[in-house]
């Protein structure tokens, strides 16, 4: 079945101030729907164009080398978006709660300190890309991908990324990526990244 572009869970204007509309709607309705369209695209008449997006990405390596560009950079775009706008809401930001919040003390030591590390990976990306928190198989682990690279296609479960591509921000904060990456932390849904921690091995 051709992946669809999912709907938004909340109005594009939401997340105002720390996310402006403007961008939540070109970033979904454009950007997110390319993304889609041309992973379709490239995926028609291979053996993976009714897989499951999880069982694309993590056979990126088998496919043919002519297809394997386009897939790892418009259904890696795919996974990323759509994680991303599950993990964000208007009644978001905080400090985490729940079995996430101990196991992000344990593995960084404080919740401050996990999220400078977080937001040191999104400012030193050069370039385009994300910043995540992954469950790696035997703990958390904080890295930054570039492009479109899910952690997916490393055997990781994603829990946490933030979208680090200027599209993401530059009508509200142009190249001020660190002030972005800052109040990004204020729309975080705590509750959706301890669901997918908890749901980590199924």
């Amino acid at each position: 079945m051709a992946f669809e572009l999912p709907d938004l869970p909340y109005p594009y204007d939401a997340l105002e101030p720390h996310i402006d509309a403007e961008t939540m709607r070109i970033h979904h309705d454009l950007h997110h729907k390319a993304y889609v369209d041309n992973a379709n695209a490239a995926l028609a008449g291979t053996d993976w164009e009714n897989q499951p997006l999880t069982q694309v990405l993590t056979d990126i390596d088998i496919m043919p080398e002519e297809k394997r560009v386009a897939v790892r950079n418009n259904a890696g775009g795919h996974a990323n978006h759509s994680l991303f706008w599950t993990i964000m809401s208007p009644d978001g930001g905080g400090a985490p709660t729940g079995e996430i919040a101990a196991a992000i003390d344990d593995a960084f030591g404080s919740f401050d300190d996990f999220r400078a590390a977080v937001n040191d990976g999104g400012v030193k990306r050069f370039g385009s890309g994300w910043t995540w928190l992954v469950w790696d198989g035997t703990g958390l682990s904080v890295y930054s991908t570039p492009n479109q690279d899910s952690p997916v296609m490393q055997g990781h479960v994603p829990l946490l990324g933030i979208d680090v591509w200027e599209h993401a921000y530059y009508l509200k904060y142009q190249n001020k990526r660190p002030a972005y990456l800052e109040a990004w932390w204020n729309v975080v849904d705590w509750n959706a990244v301890n669901e997918r921690f908890e749901a980590r091995g199924g």
